[in-house]
């Protein structure tokens, strides 16, 4: 009798870490995105990467890892870009989605229209169009994780947040909507986590020029946090690792808070 033996199409690392063998980081240049893309590589992970032509000309990935330009606030873009990497590709067996962006901080009530407009189009609306184009790439994938990455302002009410904190909350139930209609195939979970010390608090990567004033007292508000400090891209990177690896096999649906002991369920 003939046997003929199953090839894993994961390089050695990645398949003994149980991690993706393709692997598309939307938002991929940003703080943390680099982190994760830098981690996925050293495990033997092929990687590609999504984000806004500004970000990828200000914080270039790696020559090895295929790079897309697109705004996730337009929808053509998005699948335009999805759809080149499945004809480089042919499929993902993970994504992560890293893209959003926050307004500057005022009252829920006095938030002018447009700028209601412009946080959930490049937050909710572009998850949504983001998950839309992924889904066929996911399903002939292997194993195939989606890892979303909230926020814990959509787990919890503060001042002067509002239109990103409903946008990211969300993001959560899009999660879990995902997870159930895409399940077996297809695993969907979220990270949820506090104030991370990137350009995000500055603006955002390919938003701005990345040193303008920090949007809080960052001391401060690492010692209100219960381990005494502020987070940073690798305490993220951790968790979304777990979610999109075979240790989360059975994990759907789900949203993991990091944030230090800052909220607690």
């Amino acid at each position: 009798m003939q046997i003929i033996a199953q090839i894993d199409p994961r390089s050695q690392d990645a398949a003994q870490s149980g991690l993706p063998a393709r692997l598309l980081v939307a938002g991929g240049c940003g703080g943390i995105g680099r982190m994760l893309v830098q981690a996925a590589r050293a495990q033997g992970v092929r990687v590609a990467v999504l984000d806004l032509p500004a970000s990828i000309s200000r914080h270039p990935p790696p020559h090895d890892v295929e790079t897309f330009a697109a705004d996730a606030g337009d929808r053509a873009s998005l699948a335009r870009a999805c759809a080149a990497l499945g004809e480089r590709w042919g499929g993902l067996d993970g994504a992560v989605n890293l893209i959003g962006f926050m307004a500057a901080a005022q009252p829920l009530a006095q938030t002018p229209a447009e700028v209601w407009d412009e946080v959930m189009r490049g937050n909710l609306d572009a998850a949504h169009a983001l998950s839309s184009a992924l889904q066929p790439l996911l399903a002939a994938g292997t194993g195939a994780s989606l890892v979303h990455v909230s926020s814990g302002l959509g787990m919890t009410a503060r001042p002067h947040y509002g239109p990103y904190s409903i946008a990211k909350a969300g993001l959560i139930m899009m999660t879990r909507q995902l997870a159930l209609e895409w399940a077996p195939a297809i695993r969907v979970n979220a990270v949820a986590p506090s104030a991370v010390d990137t350009a995000f608090l500055r603006g955002g990567t390919g938003r701005s020029d990345e040193d303008q004033p920090v949007r809080f007292d960052v001391a401060a508000y690492g010692r209100s946090i219960p381990l005494g400090r502020i987070a940073d891209a690798d305490d993220i990177v951790g968790p979304i690792l777990f979610f999109l690896s075979d240790a989360a096999r059975y994990v759907t649906g789900q949203t993991l808070q990091v944030n230090g002991g800052a909220f607690m369920s």
